[in-house]
């Protein structure tokens, strides 16, 4: 189990950060994800595969004035 944003997730095959990233609609630009209480640098999104037990949080920036 892979907990993402408080939501418990399963996936069937290995999925990385930036699969997920991608299939969930979020543009990368944009956020900043933080695995298991640290912040992952946007360079590690393609080879960091979610594993049983991540916890991972992502935090979107929207623009406002």
């Amino acid at each position: 189990m892979i907990k993402i944003n408080g939501e418990e997730k399963h996936f069937d095959s290995p999925t990385t950060v930036s699969d997920y990233i991608k299939d969930a609609g979020f543009k990368t630009e944009r956020i900043v994800v933080e695995l298991n209480r640290n912040i992952l640098p946007k360079s590690e999104y393609d080879n960091t595969v979610l594993k049983d037990g991540d916890t991972v949080e992502i935090v979107s920036f929207v623009g406002g004035g």
